[in-house]
């Protein structure tokens, strides 16, 4: 029995709609965020953007991963090229260990880096606060300012920061490694952003209350935007610990090195064992995978920040 509308009347008077079977699932399956069905062509390009996206993206990583595996005996420059190892083996690893003392030079990457993650996250913070939720003369100036140091290549201004930091007395120390890294303007920037989209009358609300402007920032503004700070934190760490130049140029101590530098010694003047060096790589970039994965679920949360749950 069936109502002039088509519905099945439920047991308490409730109503049901026809479900459509699998055909209706596979419908919506394949719809997009306004309702409208995906034509196959155009979900065929998709995935094939996609792939080729993935392709080029992670394929390099992946294609080093491979040859770090080979033993010396398999060809690495055959042609055509074998991608997965016939005898995988872990001795490479060992070797870039023996080669240089990657483990100390991770340790000294690593300081730098957390260092340079706290730095970023405490004062991108506090800048992106004072500029976005703060009222004084000069703050769009301020704003600008952080715009233009972005413009700013580094190459530009390295001879002044080696400078500086041979006057300060920090030259081949890792504290000078930090120093010239430790608030991003493209950090500022982007908790600048993230603080402006919180609604104004939360702050009317807590002043109301008596809460100053530093309870309002550690107590409803920063909560309010983990996501950004996740996303600084992340941008920080990799660019940090990704450097090549600045360490290259302010430290001359081999103990002090980071791990972009020790790398760089397993380049031989007249040979090059590319296994080697590609072990190397993935050394280096294992914990960059990690610190992703920890945070993935803030960072992409960050891009919609600013919401205020209700």
């Amino acid at each position: 029995m069936s109502t002039a509308d088509g519905r099945t009347p439920g047991r308490a008077g409730t109503t049901r709609r026809p479900s459509g079977g699998a055909a209706g699932s596979r419908r919506s399956r394949f719809t997009d965020e306004n309702g409208r069905r995906i034509p196959a062509w155009e979900l065929t390009g998709r995935y094939a953007l996609l792939v080729a996206v993935l392709a080029l993206t992670v394929g390099p990583f992946v294609w080093q991963l491979a040859t770090s595996l080979k033993g010396p005996t398999e060809d690495i420059f055959a042609t055509p090229p074998s991608f997965l190892p016939a005898h995988p083996t872990l001795h490479n690893y060992t070797r870039v260990a023996d080669t240089i003392p990657v483990w100390s030079y991770a340790l000294n990457s690593l300081k730098v880096a957390t260092a340079n993650v706290l730095t970023n996250c405490v004062g991108s913070a506090l800048a992106g606060y004072a500029i976005a939720r703060l009222r004084y003369r000069g703050r769009k100036l301020l704003t600008l300012v952080f715009i233009v140091a972005m413009l700013v290549p580094v190459e530009g201004i390295i001879i002044a920061q080696f400078q500086t930091m041979r006057s300060l007395g920090l030259n081949n120390t890792l504290l000078g490694v930090v120093l010239p890294g430790c608030v991003g303007a493209m950090n500022v920037l982007l908790m600048r952003n993230a603080f402006l989209h919180l609604p104004p009358e939360v702050d009317e609300a807590a002043v109301v209350d008596g809460a100053n402007a530093w309870q309002r920032f550690f107590r409803i503004a920063l909560p309010s935007v983990r996501g950004t700070l996740a996303v600084v934190a992340i941008f920080a760490f990799m660019g940090s610990w990704d450097d090549f130049l600045w360490p290259l140029i302010v430290l001359s101590d081999s103990s002090k090195f980071t791990l972009t530098i020790g790398l760089n010694y397993l380049h031989g003047t007249f040979a090059d064992d590319q296994r080697l060096i590609a072990a190397g790589t993935v050394i280096a970039v294992v914990p960059l995978i990690v610190l992703f994965a920890c945070l993935q679920r803030y960072f992409f949360r960050g891009v919609g920040e600013g919401a205020v749950k209700g």
